[in-house]
Formats: C-alpha cells, sequence, structure tokens
C-alpha cells in the first residue's frame, strides 16, 4: 500500500539517501526499498536547528500500513489528476503566435500537440544570439533595443532567475512542469517548495523546446517585429512585419510581454480595448551575501551547509494604504540592467542555478493603483519612461546606475564612494531624486521595518541601485473569458503583457489555456 510520510527532517549534513532510513526510525518499521519525494523545503524558522522538510510516498506491506494509518502524519497516498491533456485535436488549424517568452513558447507547444502549426514571431534574437548582446552592455554600455534582457528568444524570464514559484494551481502547471522536465529540467522542480532554474539551465532548455517546435514542422522566426495587425472584415487574420513581410492564418496569439510598448501604442491606435491596472515601481538593493546568510541562519551560515538565504518582506503602510514589498529576491545573483529604450534606465535581479555569487540582491517596489496615472490607458508607461530617463540622468548617462548606500538614503545624503557592487557596467553615486517624495518616503518607512524584522539589513554595506519599474504591465488588453480581445475577433491576447500573469508558470499557463481555447473556439471537437 502507498503511504505518504508528511514532515521527515533532515539537517543540512544529511543526504537524501538518509531518508529511508528516518522512516524506518521513526515509524519502527523496515526501511522502505524505494521512496518518492513529493516535496521538499527549508526551514529556517529555529537558526539553531535548521532543517529540510520532506513529504515522502512510500510502498508498505498492507499488514503494517495499516497500524500506521493511526499515526499523525501518515496518510494513504492518493494520485494527483494526470497533466491536463489538450483538450481536442486540431489538424490544419494554423496559428500566428506574437512573442517567444513562456506564454508564447508554451502555447506554440500545446497547439502542436493538438496537431496545430504554429508561427511564432520573436523580435529579439535566438538566446546565443542574445547572450552576446548582453554581454557587449555590460562591459560598454552599448544597448541593442530588439536584443537584450527584455527581448529575445525565452522572453525577460530567461535573464530574471528562472523562478519557478508560483501561487496558481490550476491543472494545466502540472503539464507546464512536465513539458519542462521533459526538455531537460531537472526533476526536483517537481517537489521543491521554491524551484529554481538558472539563467544558465534555461539557455539548453530553450534550444531543446526550439528544435521541438521545428521537429514539429512550426517555425520561430527571429529578428521579426510586428508592427501591424492584417484585420479582414473586423476579423483578426494575420500580421506585419517591420520588413514588409504579412503572415496570415486563423488566430493570432499575441504574446509579447509587459516591456513591448510599441504594441501597446499599436493596439491603442487600432482601437482594440485597453485599461490601466496597478503595478509597482522602486529599487533594488544589494547586499553582501554572506551577510544575509548571517541574518537568515545565524550560527549556520558558517558551515556553508546551506544554499544562499532568501528573503520575502511586506510592510502595508496603514496611514497611506499603500504596500511595499521585496520582488524577485536573487540569492548570491547579480543586478543586472533591463534597458530596452536608449536614454532610458531600469534594473532587474537574476541567478544562475548554483546561487553562489558574491551578492544577494532583491527589488523594494511601492504599489501603485490605477488612480494614482491620469486617465489615459497608457499613463502608466508614461510614468516608468519619465521614471527610467530621470535614472539614466542620474547615473551618468551611459547606462552605469545612479545608487546610494542604505544609510544615506535614508539621511537624504550623497555618499563620497560606494561599496562593490555586482552591477554592470557599474554604480554612480547619485541621490534618487528622480523619485517623486511620497515614493520615496515609502521606501525609508518600509526600510525601517524591514530592519526591525532582520537586524542588520540597514547597513553601509548595502546600497540602493534604481530604477526598478519593470515589475508587472501597467496595462491590461481587455479579453473575454475565451481569452479573446473584447473588440477584436481573432486576437488573443496572453501572459504577462496582457495584464494576465506575473512570472514564468502563470506566463506559460496563461498561454496554454488560451491554446485550449483557440483550438475549442476555432477548430472545435469533431470537426
Amino acid at each position: 500500500m502507498k503511504l505518504v510520510f508528511d514532515d521527515i527532517t533532515l539537517a543540512p549534513f544529511e543526504d537524501e539517501t538518509c531518508l529511508r532510513a528516518k522512516i524506518s526510525d521513526c515509524y519502527g518499521i523496515a526501511a522502505p526499498a524505494e521512496i518518492t519525494i513529493l516535496k521538499k523545503s527549508l526551514d529556517a524558522r529555529h537558526k539553531r536547528r535548521i532543517v529540510y522538510r520532506y513529504r515522502v510516498m512510500a510502498e508498505i506491506p498492507q499488514s503494517i500500513a495499516q497500524a500506521l494509518l493511526k499515526l499523525k502524519g501518515v496518510s494513504p497516498f492518493t494520485a494527483a489528476p494526470p497533466a491536463s491533456a489538450t483538450l481536442a485535436r486540431a489538424p490544419g488549424l494554423e496559428v500566428i503566435i506574437v512573442g517567444a517568452g513562456p506564454a508564447g513558447l508554451f502555447c506554440g507547444l500545446r497547439l502542436i500537440e493538438a496537431g496545430a502549426t504554429v508561427t511564432i514571431l520573436e523580435r529579439g534574437a535566438p538566446v546565443e544570439e542574445r547572450h552576446h548582446d548582453i554581454l557587449t552592455l555590460k562591459s560598454s554600455g552599448m544597448l541593442n533595443p530588439e536584443s537584450n534582457v527584455l527581448f529575445g528568444e525565452g522572453g525577460a524570464g530567461t535573464y530574471s532567475d528562472g523562478k519557478l514559484t508560483t501561487r496558481i494551481h490550476k491543472p494545466e502547471t502540472a503539464w507546464f512542469f512536465r513539458t519542462l522536465v521533459e526538455s531537460g529540467a531537472p526533476e526536483t522542480i517537481l517537489y521543491e517548495q521554491k524551484p529554481h532554474l538558472g539563467t544558465d539551465r534555461l539557455v539548453p532548455i530553450l534550444r531543446r523546446i526550439r528544435g521541438r517546435i521545428q521537429a514539429a514542422g512550426s517555425k520561430i522566426i527571429f529578428h521579426a517585429r510586428v508592427v501591424d495587425f492584417l484585420i479582414e472584415h473586423g476579423m483578426t487574420r494575420g500580421v506585419l512585419t517591420h520588413d514588409g513581410q504579412a503572415y496570415r492564418a486563423a488566430a493570432v496569439v499575441l504574446a509579447t510581454g509587459h516591456s513591448a510598448r510599441d504594441m501597446y501604442a499599436l493596439l491603442l491606435s487600432r482601437g482594440i480595448s485597453l485599461e490601466k491596472k496597478g503595478f509597482a515601481v522602486g529599487l533594488r538593493v544589494e547586499h553582501p551575501r554572506a551577510l544575509i546568510d548571517a541574518i537568515q541562519y545565524g550560527p549556520a551560515a558558517a558551515g556553508n551547509l546551506l544554499p544562499s538565504a532568501e528573503y520575502t518582506l511586506t510592510f502595508n503602510h496603514r496611514a497611506t494604504g499603500r504596500g511595499v514589498y521585496s520582488f524577485c529576491m536573487c540569492p548570491g545573483g547579480e543586478v543586472i540592467n533591463a534597458s530596452s529604450e536608449q536614454g532610458r534606465l531600469c534594473i532587474n535581479g537574476m541567478s544562475y542555478s548554483a546561487r553562489n555569487a558574491e551578492y544577494s540582491n532583491a527589488a523594494l517596489v511601492v504599489s501603485v493603483s490605477p488612480s494614482d496615472l491620469s486617465g489615459h490607458p497608457l499613463a502608466g508607461i508614461a510614468w516608468q519612461r519619465e521614471l527610467e530617463t530621470g535614472a539614466f540622468l542620474a547615473g551618468g548617462s551611459g547606462f552605469t546606475a545612479p545608487a546610494q548606500r542604505i544609510t544615506s538614503f535614508l539621511d537624504g545624503r550623497l555618499d563620497t564612494d560606494l561599496p562593490a557592487s555586482s552591477y554592470r557596467p557599474g554604480l554612480h553615486a547619485a541621490l534618487h531624486t528622480y523619485l517623486p517624495a511620497w515614493l520615496s518616503d515609502e521606501l525609508k518607512a518600509a526600510l525601517r521595518v524591514f530592519n526591525s524584522r532582520m537586524r542588520g539589513f540597514i547597513t553601509r554595506e548595502g546600497v540602493l541601485i534604481g530604477v526598478e519599474t519593470r515589475t508587472s504591465s501597467p496595462v491590461r488588453i481587455t479579453r473575454d473569458a475565451q481569452y479573446e480581445a473584447i473588440n477584436q475577433p481573432g486576437l488573443f491576447p496572453v501572459g504577462e503583457g496582457a495584464g494576465y500573469a506575473g512570472g514564468i508558470v502563470s506566463s506559460a499557463v496563461d498561454g496554454i489555456r488560451a491554446a485550449d481555447a483557440i483550438v475549442k473556439k476555432i477548430h472545435p471537437l469533431g470537426a
């Protein structure tokens, strides 16, 4: 009989091969021949007893199992429903997908599984070429507006840590994770509480996904920026790219990400319904990794047995009604340039799979509601651009980033020097005066609260780097329950850029669900 054993713990120095013996010791039974790890998490709440907690399934003889079921932490194993399969077959269906980020790629894979043919148009470069362009920006401050941290194969997620943590529980999530593993991701992502790939792992995974799409007879076309829609008799029938090439299909999936600002302008000019949505902006904070490890792990940090420490911080300011929170925490990572427009600077963070770099960083951002902005649907983008222009000028107009020590930010002082940083092409000591006063005040209030929860967070060794604006889209492309734009039939906006997702997993799942909706709507079952 298959039983589930909850809360089996291992010390950081113990190997997972010890789990069978742990079950034997805890329950007084022979060690199971085989086990399957269902969940793994790190519990660092008690710094003098940091442990890994496991949920494990094992085959136990029926005679013993019945007695074990009376004990706390033991339950019968119930298999999860299989990963949601494609709902219908769609041979002959052709679909254009604009954007090769998580939403676009997994929408394409789902459609291909249904028998459809897809053409994915990506304005940026394949990962190999894209990596070269990003290294050039880091070393020389030369930006390629079409190939950077935000644009190119894999989307922004490729260069923002590869986090697979999600709060959604839709059945398509299992299909996404299964497909990732089939494409080369480690099976540990199936049970880790906070699965993480890292950019170095994502690159070969993306190559395999590209090969899978091409082997099915579909295409990914790079350096193909969409500049218009082909609309015939009120229906979206294709797109036009910047080089004058027309592509036609039965449906167009718009999966362009939250930074394709020219696409929002095109949608507005075409009368496609847009609305403002909430987002967040702020600064990125960077500390020495050893400092964050010491704060979070205490004496246990000295053993080098634990992974680089993470943190999640939130502050709800009752006086103003705003929320301030950490976002995209990158332990053992680096701060990166996430700009996509000349003369405008924004930043992000990333980690490689080992997460063992010298510094740890996270965004500290303040919530912005639609009511904070003017009535124009693109008001959020206009404000983002204003902040990014201010950061670019404050940093010296060469993609060096304006920065202040945390202590200096709180005191309103200009630094005479700055701590070392992972950011390239480098930091420039500057006051964050391009931020509106209310936003700075919110960050200052939050920093003091965060320091009360993580003693030592406020330190001269910590540096605030600006500006972080691309946490999510400030625009939503309104669509119906079938994922179709409400006033433009044949156009299916998905993912972060459409305003319906946030992160790799939710974006991919949004694309998967849109694919199923397209198959049902355009190529119904039995047709």
